[in-house]
């Protein structure tokens, strides 16, 4: 988390910034196709950038372009929207005009509430957090049901409106801005990110199965992944949560993370799936992702519709913690919080 922390403090550049600085010229109107062709050319320069002002190690002014490589995502995303493939159930519908899939959002984002959060990783205190609607997941023991549940609840995400509130927040102390459940608002998240006028640190808080495109508009905007690594089988995936692929989904989009930015992984145990769930997840963390916050987390509890389904209608046993700690030790991950 060691550029977190100079971000955080001001020291060096949010990833944003430098993205925004990057001047590209490019047609609003042109094939998407066409956009991704110039992004993939530019992104090169944020990179180079990138490793230039790390090895400064020093916060540099860095004038705002118009239009930036910042702006050809925002532009990139928005288009996503006309044959929706922001996650990777690739609904293909055009939520402009209308048209839902299984997330049921339109074009406009809501959010249920921001605040500045004192409970979630240390390194995170205090959190900006804004809770979106909706979710691209089904859950069965979603403690937030009543927010995933019903996407049309809650205020407008209004980018310039929330640039603001962030601005402000980052006065009375706030370390970072950490959206929660972005990925069917990816489109929004970018507008709001690309009108935020302040060095703060961007959180993406995710369930990690936006789709590769999503992944690939994220680099040079997100600075840490706030990552859920929920399941170690696609059978308890689907029984779940309703998400298929998801191993190889989820694990791509943690190993693109990692090329990119700082990643703190979230694992919540659940009742039973030790071995199905949380070994193969540790073994796999400390294999392809070993320098990574690992946050084992014990918080399980049988919300929404858990009733429904008797194995997993009861918190963790004591063993069970135990065992969930021994099997993180012997995969060999080094940062682990508990």
């Amino acid at each position: 988390m060691n550029r977190y922390l100079k971000v955080e403090s001001d020291e060096l550049p949010a990833r944003f910034r430098i993205t925004k600085s990057i001047p590209v010229d490019f047609d609003p109107l042109a094939s998407i196709e066409d956009l991704w062709t110039i992004h993939d050319l530019e992104i090169g320069k944020y990179r180079e950038l990138l490793e230039t002002i790390d090895l400064k190690g020093k916060n540099i002014e860095l004038p705002e372009a118009q239009p930036s490589l910042l702006d050809l995502k925002v532009g990139i995303a928005e288009r996503i929207l006309g044959n929706c493939h922001l996650c990777e159930r690739r609904c293909g519908v055009n939520r402009r005009k209308g048209e839902k899939g299984f997330c049921r959002l339109l074009e406009t984002s809501r959010y249920a509430s921001e605040f500045l959060h004192m409970g979630e990783e240390p390194e995170l205190v205090p959190s900006h957090t804004i809770f979106f609607t909706g979710c691209v997941f089904a859950c069965v023991f979603c403690q937030n049901w009543d927010i995933s549940t019903r996407p049309e609840s809650g205020f407008v995400a209004d980018p310039e409106n929330l640039a603001g509130i962030i601005e402000m927040r980052r006065l009375e102390g706030s370390s970072n801005v950490n959206f929660v459940t972005p990925t069917p608002h990816a489109h929004c998240v970018l507008k709001i990110i690309n009108r935020t006028n302040v060095n703060v640190p961007m959180v993406w808080n995710s369930n990690m199965y936006h789709s590769s495109e999503v992944a690939k508009v994220l680099e040079g905007v997100i600075d840490v992944y706030l990552a859920d690594f929920k399941y170690g089988s696609d059978e308890c995936a689907r029984k779940y949560s309703k998400v298929k692929d998801y191993t190889y989904v989820v694990k791509r989009n943690h190993e693109v993370a990692y090329q990119d930015a700082e990643v703190i992984i979230r694992h919540l145990v659940m009742p039973g799936h030790l071995e199905c769930c949380t070994r193969p997840i540790a073994e796999w963390v400390a294999s392809h992702i070993p320098e990574v916050r690992f946050n084992l987390m014990f918080q399980y509890s049988p919300y929404f519709r858990a009733s429904e389904y008797p194995e997993i209608d009861r918190r963790l046993t004591s063993n069970e913690k135990r065992r969930a700690i021994e099997i993180v030790e012997e995969a060999g991950l080094e940062d682990v919080l508990i």
